[in-house]
C-alpha cells in the first residue's frame, strides 16, 4: 500500500525523493564542508572542529589509508570507539577513500569482537585504548593487518588532552594493559597523512558504505550491507521530514547515542551534518549528572535517544531545570516510546517526544510520526517518502486493515543483503521484494502503524496473544516505577503467564501495588502473575532493554 494522505499531516513533505541529487555520501559531505566551512561541526568535552577542519583532517586520514597503509577501495576498516572527535574524522576518511566502514561496539566481548572482525574480513581497525586489550586477545585469529589506537583525549586542546588521558588511564584505571607492538597512534596518522597525495575515488550508488552489524540479539551477528544509495536515500527521506521542524536556522543537536549505532550514525552524524548542524558528542551518556551538565552549556535545538535514556533524564532534577526554549525536535527510536515517558517529557520540556521507527536493515528510518504531533499516540507514524509499508501474514499475504501481522518494508533505504549470507537474506525478503522486519504491527484507518511487539517476544496465555510492549506501557505509568520489562514464563495451567521485572522509583512499592495497578489498565490474562524487583535491567549499550537475557535467566532457573 502507498499512503498519500500522510502529506496532510506534514504540509510541504514530498512524496518522493530524488536519488540523483547525490552520487555518494561523500558528495553530500563535501557540499556541507564547503557550505558550512566556518560552523562548528562536532564538539566533545569542550573542543570543537569546524566543517573546514573536519574536511582537512578526514582527507589526511583518507590519504594515510591509501598511501601509507596501501589499502584499496573496498577494504573493510573497523571503527571501535565511543562518541569522541576521532570517530567522525576516521569515518569520513574511510568513506572518502572508497573503503567500507565496519562499526564495532566498544563493549564487545572477545567472542563478539573476533566474530565481527572475521566475518567482515576487516583489513584494519581504529580502536580506542580502553578496548585495545580485547583486540590483543583476538587479533591473531583475524586478518586485520593494521591497528590504529587512540586515547579519549587525543584530539582535545593542550593541556586538557594530557590531563584527560592521564586521569582515564592512571586515576580511573579505565585502560587495561595491552600489547599491540605494531599499532599506529591516531595522532601520528593525522601528522603523516598528506592530503596533497589523496587520490579522489569515484563512488556510485552501488558501492558499499557500511557493514552495519545487527548486534546479534536474535542469534549470530550479521552484517547488513548498506550502500551509498541506501544512506543517501535515508538522508533525503529524513531531510524531507525534518525540514518542516528545523528550517534553515543553525541547529545544535545533542548526540548521546553512540555514532556506531545506525540511528545516531544516519540521523545525527549524516543527516544533521548535511544541515550544517553542530553535533554535541556525549561520550558517556550513562553518567546522567555529567550528561546534563554538558547539555546545560548549549542552546540545543534537537536531541535523539531511546526511551530508557529519556526516562533517566526526566528523573534528574538538574535536567528538569534546563532551558528548553530553543528545543525544536526530540526523536525517540531504537525501542518503543512509552506513554508515561512521552507525557512527562512534554510536561517538563513543553515539547513533544516524537517516535520514529526503523532497523539496521533499513538504514534505519522507515516510519516517523508527524513532527507537529502534540500528544502521544502510541504509534510509530507513517511511511517516509519513497517508502511502502504493508502488514503480512505467515504466507506473505497482506492482511486487512486493523488486523495484526508482520510489518514489511520496501524502499531505496532497504539493505542490499546480509554480508556473505544469502540464505539469511532470503529468509527476510518476500517474493515481491519487501523486507520482513520480524515486528508485529497493526495499521489504523488513517494509515498510522503501531508496533505491538517483536514476533519472538509474544507471550501466549491460554491461547491468547499478549504483547510485552502493551504490558510494559500500561505499568510504566505508575509513578513508583522507574523501568519495567515483561516476558512470558512457563505455567502448567496457562502455558505461559506474564512476569514483569521492575526497577523502583519508590522504595515502598510492593508486588501487590504493581499487580493492582496492572489490573486497572489491562485485561485479566495480560495482568502479570509474577513481579521481580531489580536494581537495574539488562540493556544494550544504547539502552534497549534485553528481554532475551531475562528469558534466559528464567530458563536457567527452571532447568
Amino acid at each position: 500500500m502507498n499512503y498519500p494522505w500522510f502529506s496532510s499531516y506534514e504540509e510541504g513533505v514530498s512524496h518522493q525523493i530524488d536519488l540523483n541529487k547525490h552520487s555518494s555520501i561523500i558528495d553530500i559531505l563535501q557540499n556541507a564542508f564547503k557550505k558550512y566551512s566556518d560552523r562548528p561541526a562536532f564538539t566533545n568535552m569542550g573542543k570543537s572542529f569546524t566543517y573546514a577542519e573536519i574536511d582537512n583532517l578526514s582527507q589526511k586520514f583518507a590519504s594515510y589509508l591509501q598511501n601509507d597503509l596501501k589499502l584499496e577501495k573496498g577494504s573493510r576498516v573497523a571503527l571501535m570507539m565511543p562518541n569522541i572527535l576521532q570517530y567522525p574524522i576516521a569515518l569520513f576518511g574511510i568513506l572518502r577513500a572508497g573503503m567500507i566502514a565496519v562499526n564495532v561496539n566498544p563493549l564487545y566481548t572477545e567472542r563478539e569482537l573476533e566474530h565481527q572482525l572475521k566475518d567482515a574480513g576487516a583489513d584494519a581497525i581504529v580502536i580506542f585504548a580502553n578496548s585495545a586489550h580485547m583486540l590483543e586477545k583476538v587479533l591473531p585469529q583475524t586478518n586485520v593487518k593494521h591497528v590504529i589506537t587512540t586515547q579519549i583525549g587525543d584530539l582535545l586542546s593542550f593541556p586538557k588532552s594530557l590531563i584527560v588521558n592521564f586521569v582515564i588511564k592512571n586515576v580511573k584505571k579505565m585502560v587495561p594493559k595491552y600489547n599491540l607492538p605494531n599499532a599506529i597512534e591516531y595522532k601520528d596518522v593525522l601528522v603523516h597523512g598528506d592530503e596533497s597525495k589523496f587520490k579522489k575515488v569515484e563512488l556510485t550508488h552501488e558501492d558499499i558504505a557500511f557493514l552495519q552489524y545487527t548486534g546479534g540479539t536474535t542469534g549470530v551477528a550479521k552484517g547488513a550491507v548498506l550502500t551509498h544509495k541506501n544512506i543517501i536515500a535515508n538522508m533525503l527521506q529524513a531531510g524531507e521530514w525534518l525540514k518542516t521542524a528545523v528550517g534553515d536556522e543553525r541547529q545544535i543537536i545533542i548526540t548521546p547515542l553512540p555514532l556506531y549505532h545506525i540511528f545516531s550514525l544516519t540521523a545525527n552524524c549524516i543527516v544533521f551534518s548535511n544541515l550544517g548542524a553542530e553535533n554535541i558528542l556525549i561520550t558517556n551518556p550513562r553518567d546522567i549528572p555529567g550528561f546534563v551538565k554538558e547539555m546545560s552549556k548549549y542552546k540545543f535545538t534537537a536531541i535523539t535517544g531511546v526511551n530508557t535514556l529519556f526516562n533517566a533524564l526526566l528523573n534528574n532534577e538538574e535536567f528538569r531545570n534546563l532551558d528548553f526554549s530553543t528545543l525544536k525536535l526530540t526523536l525517540g527510536g531504537g525501542m518503543a516510546v512509552q506513554k508515561a515517558v512521552a507525557e512527562k517529557w512534554r510536561k517538563v520540556t513543553n515539547k513533544p517526544l516524537i517516535e520514529a521507527y526503523g532497523l539496521t536493515e533499513t538504514s534505519p528510518a522507515a516510519c516517523i510520526n508527524p513532527l507537529n504531533l502534540q500528544a502521544y499516540n502510541g504509534k510509530i507514524g507513517v511511511p517516509i517518502p519513497s517508502t511502502t509499508v504493508k502488514i503480512i501474514d505467515d504466507n506473505e499475504q497482506e492482511v486487512a486493515m486493523g488486523e495484526r501481522g508482520e510489518l514489511a518494508i520496501q524502499g531505496p533505504q532497504v539493505m542490499r543483503e546480509y554480508w556473505n549470507r544469502p540464505e539469511e537474506t532470503a529468509k527476510v525478503m518476500t517474493s515481491d521484494g519487501f523486507f520482513k522486519t520480524g515486528d508485529i504491527a497493526v495499521m489504523d484507518e488513517k494509515g498510522f502503524f503501531q508496533i505491538v511487539d517483536r514476533k519472538k517476544d509474544m507471550i501466549l496465555v491460554s491461547g491468547f496473544n499478549v504483547y510485552p510492549n502493551e504490558v510494559e506501557d500500561a505499568i510504566a505509568g505508575h509513578e513508583g516505577i522507574l523501568e519495567v520489562a515483561a516476558i512470558g514464563v512457563p505455567d502448567e495451567k496457562s502455558g505461559e503467564i506474564v512476569k514483569v521485572f521492575v526497577v523502583k522509583n519508590d522504595q515502598s512499592l510492593t508486588e501487590e501495588d504493581v499487580i493492582a495497578y496492572a489490573r486497572e489498565n489491562l485485561t485479566g490474562y495480560k495482568v502479570p502473575k509474577k513481579v521481580e524487583f531489580r536494581d537495574e535491567l539488562p540493556k544494550t549499550n544504547v539502552g534497549k532493554i534485553l528481554r532475551k537475557d531475562l528469558r534466559a535467566e528464567e530458563l536457567a532457573k527452571n532447568s
